[in-house]
């Protein structure tokens, strides 16, 4: 595939937790406009896989690059510069402060203005009516819209999310899974971790199964709907 149509490229990413390597040689690729799901058990390295590309754990070996620019040189402050936003698991809201003043200490961070605060609120049609609510006193799946809310502040080229569909009631995660589809319509390149086949197969365009620090198969999500052993394979449900 032309390196022009590559939103985000992976090479032998070595990644270690002290000295226990957790990343062995990773390769992946995120094409631009896609959503790439990462599949797998525990432990597998997914979500060391996100926080490796936001320079957050550093990489040994290897190279992140995203549009040329080469991510494992880059502090994790300048990573979001560079055009990547991350949503972790457990959301890390401001919970005593109001979904508007989350939303601004994202625009403030990024440099961004008001037109920026009103195209992410265009996403997100239910945090105008919570706008001078305590995130804190949303449910769990308005907390998960506010998150992604404060990092589409950023205008990235690329997201990352992890596991955000964690705990939610099915009607929120049909908007989790809605929001993720417009933003590809937007051009948002999109690298989505879950646990849930179900959860996926809806949204994702293709699933890279991680499995040991490695990646083991990438599939075509509809080479996946129609033959599911992969899943079965790699994380031992149907």
């Amino acid at each position: 595939m032309a390196e022009a149509s590559k939103a985000l490229t992976i090479s032998g990413l070595d990644c270690f937790y002290g000295e226990v390597q957790v990343l062995y040689g990773l390769d992946l690729t995120l094409n631009k406009g896609e959503v790439l799901c990462l599949f797998g058990r525990n432990g597998a390295g997914k979500t060391t896989t996100l926080k490796a590309i936001m320079g957050l754990v550093p990489a040994t070996a290897g190279s992140i690059r995203l549009n040329g620019t080469e991510l494992t040189r880059l502090t994790a402050h300048d990573v979001p510069k560079a055009g990547v936003a991350y949503v972790p698991q457990g959301r890390r809201l401001f919970a005593d402060m109001t979904v508007a003043e989350n939303i601004e200490i994202g625009l403030m961070a990024r440099g961004k203005d008001r037109a920026t605060r009103e195209r992410v609120l265009d996403l997100f049609p239910l945090l105008r009516e919570r706008l001078k609510q305590r995130s804190g006193t949303l449910s769990g799946g308005e907390q998960q819209m506010l998150a992604m809310a404060r990092a589409l502040c950023l205008e990235p080229q690329v997201l990352l999310l992890d596991e955000p569909t964690e705990g939610l009631m099915p009607s929120m995660i049909a908007k989790i899974r809605e929001t993720v589809a417009k933003l590809r319509d937007l051009g948002v390149s999109t690298i989505l971790v879950e646990q849930r086949v179900d959860a996926v197969l809806s949204v994702a365009d293709r699933v890279s199964f991680i499995e040991n620090g490695r990646n083991r198969e990438t599939v075509d999500v509809e080479a996946l709907r129609a033959d599911p052993s992969a899943v079965r394979r790699y994380v031992g449900v149907g």
